[in-house]
This record gives C-alpha cells, structure tokens and sequence, in this order.
C-alpha cells in the first residue's frame, strides 16, 4: 500500500492539458524576464509532492526535458517523491552537483550561500549557466529591492523572501561576470518574478 500511494503521488499532479499549461507558464515566465521585478499571477495548474510549490512545479515542468539536468537543495532533495515527480513529468535527470544543473529549485533560499557554485556558462557559450528557480513566501513582504537595467523604466521595486544569505553581495558579484553569470526565477504562491543576470540592484538614498 505505500508504494501504491508513493507511485499515484509521483504519476499524478502534472499538467491535465500539457500543450496549453506549458504555453500559459511559458508565457507568463516570458514577460517576467522581459520585466525584471515585474510580479506576474500564475495560475495553479500542477499539484506537486510537498516540499515543492505549484508555482516552481509549474516552470520546472515547462522547462525542463531530458537534455536538462536539474538539481534541487538539501530540503528539496529529502523528498525522494519530488526528485521522482519531477523525472517522470520532465524526463529531467536529477543531479548531484549545482555546477552540473540547468536548473536548480531551492526551497530554503535562506540556506543558499553561494550563487557562483552553479554554473555560471562561459564566454563563448553564456546561455549554459544554470536558471535558478527559487522558492520564496512572498513578493512584497520582504526587504525591498530596487533594481535597474534592460526592460526597466528608471527603477523597478521587489521585496521577496525568503532570499539567499548576503543576497545584495552575491547579486553584484554575480551581475559582473556578464554575459555570464545564472539568472533567478522567484517562485511565489500564485505568482512569478524574475531577476535576470542584467539586472542590477540600485543603492537606496539613505
């Protein structure tokens, strides 16, 4: 009986119409690059095992396929029914390793500390950095931050959490190796956001 309840989890909970889900989530992932900051509504469309979140399952389930490995933090990666989940609905290796991901799904930022230990692609070939999603509570209830750069008008204003520890430092360290460097998806309940490696953080007047 286990295993049955283990395998209905794992088979269930992908999209229920995959062509049109995909282009929903694809598109509003599309705009959120376009508009760094920008919050965008994403509908419930995938009931994934505990700990990931509809939102994060919803992008990893577009994104990824079977040329993308995908790598998930230590509180993801407890769940051997997320890791399952996410192959069978990707057919996305899962590794060991952030250096070796396409993407990440981080479900505690506020343990992450090294956003240069994903791969961060190379001169020649900057798009195979890793995307990293992460799992974040809230969008506005945070530590703002106020950001800049391509798609922006003057100054944009977002306040995830939880965030990556000395979230400002590892962003700016992160925003000098362009075009290098990954690029972060913040998953909210019902909502989107996205900070590409373009966007800068822009120091508040005191």
């Amino acid at each position: 009986m286990p295993a049955a309840t283990q395998d209905s989890t794992i088979y269930e909970g992908g999209f229920s119409d995959p062509l049109c889900s995909s282009q929903m989530v694809f598109r509003v992932l599309m705009d959120a690059m376009s508009r760094p900051g920008s919050v965008h509504p994403l509908p419930e469309v995938t009931t994934p095992p505990p700990p990931l979140c509809a939102s994060a399952s919803a992008l990893i389930a577009t994104l990824a396929d079977a040329d993308t490995p995908v790598w998930l933090d230590a509180a993801m990666a407890k769940s051997s029914e997320v890791r399952d989940w996410i192959v069978f609905h990707t057919g996305a290796p899962v590794v060991s390793h952030p250096s070796d991901a396409s993407f990440a799904i981080v479900a505690a930022p506020q343990n992450l500390s090294a956003l240069n230990g994903f791969s961060l692609g190379t001169q020649e070939f900057p798009d195979r950095s890793t995307t990293v999603i992460l799992q974040v509570s809230t969008l506005s209830e945070g530590v703002p931050l106020a950001l800049g750069g391509p798609g922006i008008k003057g100054q944009a204003s977002l306040a995830p959490a939880p965030m990556p520890q000395h979230f400002e430092a590892q962003w700016q360290a992160n925003r000098a190796t362009f075009p290098r460097g990954i690029d972060l998806i913040l998953a909210a309940p019902g909502c989107v956001a996205a900070l590409p490696r373009s966007t800068r953080l822009v120091r508040r007047e005191a």
